[in-house]
């Protein structure tokens, strides 16, 4: 079934949870998302309160997705450029489907979704994010439209001794 998708929803104690618990389980199932397991949601609250402070004071959007069940599942934060000559494009973050719904197409709604959300906005003309080399994910978003425009070799640390890359995506809408 096809997840549903709803851009700045009312954030309450349920949505909150919610996305700290599909943000530790990402984590966890060794998704890209900012951590390295073993991930606790102790971990995660810090980066989750963050991001909701900047959906607070109007510096991100939230897009989120639910399942049929009404559970969420997929999530991904649109901030905007502060500085004045990048106000023209935003940056998605922290996109992300539970590891029960991947494999269905989810990513790929998702990332329509922000599209879609993204091409909403005044003024804007591209989203670009980050994602972590030698995962894969370069390549999926490749296949959603983006294209790599920057990789920093072994910017990532994600254990001793062990580097990823950080490869910078663009999608120009």
């Amino acid at each position: 079934m096809a997840l549903t998708f709803r851009l700045d929803p009312e954030i309450d104690d349920e949505v909150r949870d919610g996305v700290l618990a599909l943000w530790t389980e990402v984590s966890q199932a060794g998704g890209a998302v900012g951590f390295v397991p073993p991930v606790t949601p102790e971990d995660v609250r810090p980066d989750l309160d963050s991001a909701f402070a900047a959906l607070a004071a109007g510096q991100r959007r939230l897009l989120l997705g639910r399942d049929e069940d009404g559970r969420i599942a997929a999530t991904a934060f649109l901030a905007y450029n502060t500085h004045r000559l990048m106000r023209h494009w935003i940056w998605a973050y922290t996109v992300m489907v539970h590891p029960d719904h991947q494999g269905k197409g989810h990513g790929r709604a998702l990332l329509a979704a922000v599209e879609q959300a993204a091409r909403a906005m005044p003024g804007i003309e591209a989203i670009r994010l980050t994602c972590r080399g030698g995962t894969g994910a370069d390549t999926f978003y490749e296949r959603c439209g983006y294209k790599e425009v920057g990789r920093v070799p072994r910017a990532i640390r994600v254990g001793p001794g062990r580097t990823c890359d950080d490869v910078i995506m663009l999608l120009e809408l």
